[in-house]
């Protein structure tokens, strides 16, 4: 390996490590000093403001101190591998998963599930959403073999504790007073219309149809997939989940 090469190796161990000894750059017989302290700090301050940016609810029922600490934790067990900072903490709830004692109460990893799928939402791609019109000019011989797309935004995030009244809350008023949530065992749907993103919690029977029609099935194996629901459905206005496809 050439000096450079290995000057550049040092210094991404360094940063990665935060282990910035005397002596570590030397190039030439010459010790290397300057503000290479700098890029230590910054570093870590960098991917810390990212996962207080893509997880701010999170955040906010930790507090500053509790979640640098978890920060912390991750970064060292997930460095950043991605060009856009933006995807950085992509498996932040599977390393709270793996180790539920780094947080003060387990529904706080739902709350960064539903964190992390509403950024994501925000983020997705646009598509015009379907219309009750565009339903209804479909001719009824064309719906057994009709395929619809999802919205490319829509998320189906399996939640086990039901976070939703917690997250609201925080998300409004960081300083709300919360009760701890009930186990609840549901899927929660997030998309974005329009400029928005939207959520609410899903009916087994909805999950199935959206998680079919996801796969590309027809709208006739969609409906003979379905389950038959326990108790009636209740009434509610559909999502503006699915688009033309």
């Amino acid at each position: 390996m050439s000096a450079t090469g290995e000057l550049q190796r040092r210094f991404q161990r360094a940063v990665l490590t935060e282990d910035f000894a005397p002596g570590l750059f030397v190039a030439e017989g010459r010790e290397i000093a300057g503000g290479l302290g700098l890029y230590l700090m910054a570093y870590r301050a960098r991917l810390l403001s990212a996962l207080r940016d893509n997880f701010p609810v999170l955040h906010r029922a930790l507090g500053d101190e509790a979640f640098a600490e978890l920060a912390r934790d991750y970064i060292d067990a997930h460095p950043s591998r991605f060009r856009s900072i933006r995807w950085f903490g992509d498996e932040l709830t599977a390393f709270l998963d793996a180790v539920p004692e780094r947080l003060p109460h387990p529904a706080l990893a739902d709350v960064a599930r539903m964190d992390w799928a509403i950024r994501g939402a925000f983020d997705a791609a646009g598509a015009p959403p379907l219309t009750l019109a565009d339903l209804a000019a479909l001719a009824p011989e064309q719906w057994p073999q009709r395929r619809f797309a999802l919205l490319p935004s829509l998320r189906l995030v399996d939640l086990n504790w039901a976070v939703e009244p917690i997250w609201r809350a925080l998300n409004e008023d960081a300083e709300a007073e919360t009760e701890a949530p009930e186990p609840l065992a549901h899927v929660l749907l997030v998309w974005r219309p329009e400029l928005e993103c939207l959520w609410r919690s899903a009916e087994p029977v909805e999950v199935a149809a959206l998680r079919t029609l996801a796969k590309g099935a027809r709208f006739a194996e969609c409906c003979t997939a379905l389950p038959r629901p326990a108790s009636p459905i209740r009434r509610q206005q559909p999502p503006d989940c699915c688009s033309a496809g």
